[in-house]
């Protein structure tokens, strides 16, 4: 990977560390890329966070339907469930594939990266 890439995707990955969103499963695959940057274990940690990522990251009808259910509005909070949901469908209406969370948002940009990575 090139020096721009790896300074980018260094970028995205603190990113992802700092969303509120950010599962810890998510947090440790990143810290552990993070780690081995400059390392023999570079390649293994990064195709371990690259399967994290493709996991965790939530698509945009899977959060439409997450914020309409009842585990959606016990989650958020049945006021706020209505915001994300209205959210997510006009996400979607504009062609977003994925949640727009600063979580998500941060695997989708790596992802993007996910060829020049491996």
């Amino acid at each position: 990977m090139n020096a721009e890439v790896k300074d980018f995707v260094t970028e995205k990955v603190n990113v992802l560390l700092g969303a509120a969103s950010c599962c810890a499963e998510a947090k440790e695959a990143a810290k552990n890329w993070l780690d081995a940057v400059g390392t023999d274990s570079e390649g293994e940690a990064t195709k371990n966070l690259i399967a994290e990522l493709e996991e965790d990251i939530m698509p945009i009808d899977g959060l439409i339907a997450f914020a309409g259910s009842e585990a959606g509005a016990q989650v958020f909070g049945a006021e706020t469930a209505k915001n994300v949901l209205a959210h997510a469908e006009e996400l979607k209406a504009s062609g977003a594939k994925y949640c727009d969370c600063a979580a998500c948002a941060a695997c989708e940009a790596i992802l993007e990266k996910k060829d020049e990575l491996l």
